[in-house]
């Protein structure tokens, strides 16, 4: 694979990604504001589900266009349009407390919200798009799990801000926060240089009638040819499906069945990213995973059947969902480093953006779908039943996909050979 980046890239890479962490300190503390706002006034699990579901389903509808123009538009340019945007609309929705009664119409906040999504539909494949563009080969393993510690650490923090800012503030001045992470977090985007892909502009000049849809078909016909790709995909889709759930219905599981206040959410997922830190810290000391399937898969199973503590904990009893929680936040930066450097290291960064638009349209395109009937389901058989049967569900499948196919057979460490072929696709 053509090398694009250099010490200097990767220099200049740290110091935006310093930045998006600070704006993703901001985006954690307002969404948690924003969900406990409606878990305390509603006290709806459809609201909560209708929520999630319209903040999400702008990514999957999105994501396979602004993939594509990760790789034919300057990714600046993206990078920049995404972030203000957002700050626009979490200004939109503070207007909405100084002009209008969100308790009495919390739909329309809800409505608003959703437009963060479409902004996060352009961020996230468009940063992941410049990883390699920007990160030496032998360094995307490490910085992918340190990237995981970070993110992670910003995640343990951010909902304990917003738990004591809703403590003492309302909702329209915590929003405020949002603002100021992203005055900052602009500085390093626009003082740096991301490098366009070799090549690319020229290309775009002999094939400007190549349509977006084309492109993306590309991208699927990429995944395709990587072996067990599209198995993977398709574990992902399961794993989002039966995760939907608990991202709709935990605040109100905490608030409803333990008791639970703002402080009590933020804790439970305080263990969560303290997981997720101790599990980016292992994958970013671990400069290579052997038996690479062997691990992914024994991670996967292990959260499928924790899912279960959900339904299983008494009332009250936090114990038990801190453990639970915390060895799941362990395991998923393991497996997600796995499944990233995979992607990276087999994908020619010329068409890395249509890759990553494809494969995160495939892995979130069934979270919108979960995220809907997980209310309504919630209030037919209860939300521990509902944690139940997804803990099953998903133990058994991912048993199966191990016996049954070929995917624990691959080795992704000798696929070198692949790469111009890759490269050579459509060509």
């Amino acid at each position: 694979m053509e090398e694009l980046a250099n010490e200097s890239t990767f220099r200049s890479y740290m110091f935006f990604w310093s930045g998006q962490l600070v704006s993703l300190m901001g985006s954690l503390v307002v969404q948690f504001a924003i969900i406990w706002w409606i878990t305390e006034e509603t006290g709806s699990a459809f609201y909560l589900s209708i929520g999630t579901f319209l903040y999400f389903i702008p990514m999957v509808l999105l994501t396979p266009i602004t993939g594509v123009l990760a790789d034919r538009m300057n990714r600046k340019t993206l990078i920049i349009l995404a972030d203000s945007s957002q700050a626009l609309v979490t200004v939109w929705i503070i207007g909405l407390f100084y002009y209008t009664n969100p308790v009495q119409n919390p739909i329309g906040l809800i409505l608003i919200n959703s437009l963060r999504g479409v902004c996060q539909a352009f961020h996230m494949p468009t940063v992941s798009a410049i990883v390699p563009t920007m990160v030496p080969k032998d360094k995307l393993s490490r910085i992918n799990g340190v990237g995981f510690l970070f993110t992670s650490l910003i995640q343990l923090i951010g909902p304990l801000i917003g738990a004591v800012l809703m403590a003492f503030y309302t909702l329209d001045l915590v929003l405020w926060v949002d603002i100021f992470t992203f005055s900052i977090a602009v500085i390093p985007l626009l003082l740096i240089k991301i490098p366009n892909v070799k090549g690319l502009i020229e290309n775009l000049k002999e094939t400007n009638d190549l349509s977006f849809i084309k492109e993306f078909k590309e991208g699927i016909k990429i995944i395709k040819f990587i072996p067990g790709m599209m198995t993977l995909l398709f574990l992902d889709m399961l794993v989002n499906f039966l995760i939907a759930p608990i991202n709709v219905l935990l605040p109100l599981y905490i608030f409803e069945t333990h008791s639970g206040s703002a402080i009590s959410l933020a804790t439970v997922m305080l263990f969560l990213n303290a997981g997720m830190i101790l599990g980016g810290l292992i994958t970013a000391l671990k400069k290579e995973w052997k038996y690479k399937m062997s691990v992914y898969f024994s991670g996967l199973m292990i959260v499928m059947a924790l899912i279960s503590v959900l339904g299983l904990a008494p009332s009250g009893f936090f114990i038990v969902l801190w453990i639970g929680i915390a060895i799941v936040g362990f395991i998923l930066p393991v497996i997600s480093t796995i499944f990233l450097t995979i992607i990276q290291t087999t994908v020619p960064p010329d068409k890395m953006g249509r890759v990553s638009s494809v494969s995160q349209s495939m892995s979130s395109a069934i979270f919108p779908i979960g995220t809907l009937v997980a209310g309504p389901l919630a209030v037919a058989i209860g939300m521990r039943n509902v944690f139940l049967f997804s803990s099953i569900l998903g133990v058994l499948v991912v048993f199966l996909i191990w016996r049954f196919t070929k995917i624990r057979h691959v080795d992704y460490d000798n696929l070198d050979r692949i790469v111009e072929q890759i490269r050579n696709i459509n060509k």
